[in-house]
């Protein structure tokens, strides 16, 4: 049996390859393990499972050995969204929610998502307890185990975690202001979970890719922009105000103004603060990622909000949601969480809070834009993904490490951090990080510049001075 590792966002492999039945019972063993360490009296789990090929088998697995452990299953029926799951977690006071989902990842994946009791990701050193228990065998007959004699002594019930949810954004959002505010609305769902309850809560908005498919038309379900063209195009031929765009498990947000462009996670980021600090007067602390944009900084400076970043991946925003005040947590990837929901990413929630905002303002999404600026300057941003050899991989590590790139082309490097991969600062707030993928021979280089001709010219002079 082959080693099964939890990288920054869960556990996730090529279905029929690593992602299997047994490996998904190892898997569940060790939780089921961990979880009656955590809750030796009533031990409790919520599943569910994402849009993706198999999802309903590899839950009902799941379901099947935590039952066989003697752990009582809340398990939703039909595909959920993370945030669904994460939210029954913390609703019905589970040890763990566990999400059969690869996200954003290409459709041949499939993933494995742990979710706490406070409603987020398990933070680091707990998925590291779980990976610990896993087994090299299940040893279980999982066709021995039925799940309708489990249904029947209420060991497992189902759940309706979509209803669950939809009540929430009701209670938490003037989705009136938003119906009547004559707003034409978009949604591109990527064929994934989210399908469902966004037209359920806002039943006027334009919909596009809200249908099952598993293979998701061949493309990852991730909403970034070279992703959404189709979508962009749509806004433009419909003259709507503004898109949205969710992953494959609805965490992760893409977002359009109405001319059909891409409004990045960064942006997205710095309306957030802006609305939630200034429009509707919350205060708390932000945290983000180390890839999002320096100008947070600067507009945490301007509401006086105290702001902290931390490494990339989720897990690590969360572990300071649980324990402070938190305003917002976000992610350059798309995944971020404000305050008045679970600490958990959720690209429909972050969706509907920037409707919101237009609504209530009575401003396009570009005024609103331009709000932003005026507090941290214009910027524009843009990110390459290098596909290279290990080798070459390794060795721009190493050059990186050792400082021996003092200028990318025109750009001199005034000073540079470090706290997860490299982050190369230049004059007139431009920046350049350098980090490598963790599970493939990937290279990540994200660049900002005042204008987009510049921040091109940045990511061109990093290609030229590494050498790829």
């Amino acid at each position: 049996m082959s080693k099964i590792k939890f990288g920054t966002d869960g556990w996730r492999a090529i279905i029929a390859k690593e992602f299997t039945t047994d490996n998904v019972a190892r898997v569940s063993v060790a939780v089921a393990k961990w979880v009656k360490e955590q809750q030796p009296e009533a031990p409790t789990v919520v599943i569910g499972h994402d849009c993706r090929f198999a999802g309903e088998l590899f839950a009902h697995t799941a379901a099947k050995v935590f039952l066989a452990s003697g752990v009582r299953v809340h398990m939703a029926e039909g595909f959920v969204t993370t945030p669904m799951v994460s939210l029954g977690a913390q609703r019905l006071k589970a040890a763990v929610g566990v999400v059969l989902t690869a996200s954003h990842n290409p459709p041949s994946y499939n993933g494995y998502k742990l979710k706490g009791i406070h409603g987020g990701p398990l933070v680091p050193e707990q998925v590291q307890q779980v990976e610990d228990l896993i087994p090299d065998e299940h040893g279980m007959d999982l066709e021995s185990i039925l799940l309708d004699e489990a249904r029947s002594t209420g060991k497992l019930q189902i759940v309706d975690l979509e209803t669950m949810y939809a009540e929430h954004v009701r209670a938490s959002f003037d989705l009136d202001a938003i119906n009547s505010s004559g707003l034409r609305l978009g949604y591109d769902a990527m064929y994934g979970a989210g399908q469902r309850v966004l037209p359920r809560v806002l039943p006027n908005v334009t919909l596009l890719h809200c249908e099952e498919n598993p293979s998701f038309m061949g493309q990852a379900p991730e909403p970034i922009a070279k992703n959404l063209n189709e979508f962009g195009q749509l806004i433009r031929t419909d003259g709507l105000d503004s898109g949205l765009a969710t992953d494959g498990d609805a965490d992760r947000i893409g977002l359009f103004n109405g001319k059909g462009e891409f409004v990045d996670s960064h942006h997205i980021i710095l309306l957030l603060i802006h609305y939630l600090v200034k429009y509707k007067g919350f205060k708390g602390k932000v945290v983000v990622a180390f890839s999002a944009t320096p100008r947070v900084k600067k507009m945490c400076e301007h509401y006086g909000l105290e702001y902290h970043v931390v490494k990339i991946g989720f897990k690590w925003i969360c572990g300071i949601m649980m324990n402070e005040d938190v305003l917002l947590g976000g992610e350059e990837s798309g995944g971020i969480a404000i305050k008045g929901h679970i600490p958990e990413r959720d690209g429909i929630w972050m969706g509907l809070t920037i409707w919101e905002f237009m609504a209530k303002s009575g401003k396009s999404l570009d005024d609103l834009v331009q709000e932003v600026y005026e507090i941290v300057g214009p910027f524009f941003y843009d990110r390459n993904d290098l596909h290279i050899t290990e080798t070459k991989k390794t060795e721009v590590l190493a050059n990186c490490d050792s400082g021996a790139y003092t200028s990318f082309g025109e750009f001199r490097v005034q000073h540079v951090e470090t706290i997860d991969g490299y982050k190369f600062h230049f004059e007139n707030d431009q920046w350049l990080m350098i980090r490598a993928s963790g599970t493939e021979p990937v290279l990540r280089c994200y660049a900002e510049s005042t204008d987009m001709a510049g921040t091109r010219k940045i990511l061109e002079a990093c290609s030229r001075t590494i050498g790829v």
